[in-house]
């Protein structure tokens, strides 16, 4: 994750030192700590947050139990990773759902934080999740606000609710009724942003609260911009009462004070994160799996998370039953490189694995140029082609490269590629036993090179 590269090199960097010594000092966890104090201030968090986190972390690093330990610098480690998910809220926090529906969600925040496309994706997360959600316009002061929710709502299949440059207080009240009827069970308030907080628009959303009833005020906040998003949740927070936050572009190149400091300062859960401009790209924010991923430790479950929403159970049987009687195929090969390029770019799917960091790692080269060419070459084929590569000689592999904008060198490798994957899928027919299973793993059937 680019935000928090640069803190994570850092931190990771204190720890690397802290590994070397056989037992600590006190002197040595003061250095230490002076490093993760640096680091932590030099990623834009808030000064007070850092000097708590520091000093819990501190006393707890000097204690019996880490000094006594056979490998202190692993107990410390633990440590910062325990008060680092405890910092940022301690366990996902999820919607607060209404009783008998609709449940009413407004979405709050200044003016380009991302509400409207945040409002978006979190219908389309909650339609994903079997709800029947209603995007409600009650923007009606940025131009082509409505029309954006409007095509927005269209792209997802979810029903949006207008009344063009009605009083926001009004759109608001007759959403709720709407959905009613409609037999909708959530509602999704995009609300109007400032350029800055202002009374008026405190006053707007005042209203808004007070006859809509909103279960959750979210505040969306953009995590580029440091502490000043903390200075704005704070103020929304004092006005409304907020239930959480969405953090947007948590994928983007800052230094991430913002998910550090948000929920220490305000005490608001982050509830999603938006790690991406694609409209599936909002998830549940969890702080165990932040606090890993900052340190270094990967994020097993969110990988598995995302293969299990790519990957179609019936089609992974059809591919074992393929693989067991050996008709692997390169039409089967391009399905799986498509579904792992479903999951994400393949370089952050790279930092959820334990152990792998893509900066610096000379074991692994991960181009997703070469992604790109596996799929042109492989289309460029035709359909036997794809079935029986053995009869792809030397003119349709011409006509391949040609049709596909790349080199016969490059048809060539690929099938190489295709000829291990297939034999891989020999050996493990040949392993598997009549009463044996297999399973295809993301990158046990091709590897990039």
């Amino acid at each position: 994750m680019a935000l928090f590269e640069n803190l994570g090199s850092r931190l990771q960097e204190a720890f690397r030192k802290l590994r070397r010594k056989g037992k600590l000092s006190e002197a040595d966890v003061n250095e230490a700590m002076r490093e993760i104090r640096l680091a932590l201030l030099e990623a834009d968090v808030n000064f007070k947050v850092v000097k708590d986190f520091v000093a819990q972390v501190s006393q707890r690093a000097v204690g019996e139990e880490v000094m006594a330990s056979l490998t202190p610098g692993q107990q410390v480690i633990k440590i910062v990773y325990e008060e680092l998910t405890s910092l940022m809220g301690g366990g996902a926090k999820r919607l607060n759902y209404a009783p008998s529906p609709p449940t009413v969600i407004a979405l709050v925040g200044l003016q380009g934080s991302g509400k409207t496309t945040s409002a978006a994706k979190l219908a389309l997360h909650l339609k994903k999740e079997g709800r029947k959600p209603l995007l409600v316009a009650a923007d009606v002061y940025r131009p082509a606000a409505i029309r954006q929710l409007e095509i927005l709502g269209q792209q997802i299949g979810v029903p949006v609710f207008s009344l063009g440059g009605q009083n926001p207080r009004d759109i608001a009240l007759a959403s709720v009724a709407h959905a009613k009827r409609g037999g909708l069970d959530v509602v999704v308030i995009d609300t109007a942003g400032r350029l800055h907080i202002d009374e008026e628009l405190m006053a707007e959303l005042e209203e808004i609260r007070s006859v809509s009833h909103p279960n959750e005020i979210l505040l969306v906040v953009d995590a580029t911009t440091g502490q000043d998003a903390v200075k704005v949740a704070t103020s929304f927070n004092q006005r409304l009462g907020l239930t959480g936050v969405i953090l947007t572009k948590l994928d983007g190149d800052a230094r991430g004070g913002a998910a550090l400091s948000v929920t220490a300062v305000t005490g608001c859960p982050i509830k999603f994160a938006g790690m991406g401009e694609k409209l599936e790209a909002l998830e549940y924010f969890h702080p165990d799996r932040m606090a890993s991923r900052i340190l270094g430790m990967g994020d097993v479950l969110t990988l598995i998370e995302k293969a299990q929403e790519a990957f179609n159970e019936e089609r992974a049987k059809e591919l074992e039953r393929k693989i067991l009687r050996e008709q692997f195929t390169l039409e089967d090969f391009l399905e799986q490189l498509q579904q792992v390029k479903s999951m994400g770019p393949v370089s952050e799917l790279v930092n959820l694995i334990p152990g792998l960091k893509l900066k610096g790692a000379d074991k692994l080269v991960v181009d997703e140029r070469e992604l790109k060419r596996i799929e042109a070459i492989v289309q460029s084929m035709t359909v036997q082609e794809r079935r029986n590569p053995a009869i792809i000689n030397g003119s349709r592999k011409k006509r391949i490269a040609r049709g596909s904008g790349t080199q016969v060198s490059d048809v060539n490798r690929l099938l190489k590629q295709f000829e291990q994957a297939q034999r891989l899928a020999r050996q493990l027919g040949g392993m598997v036993g009549k009463k044996g299973k297999v399973r295809p793993g993301l990158g046990s059937l091709f590897s990039f090179k």
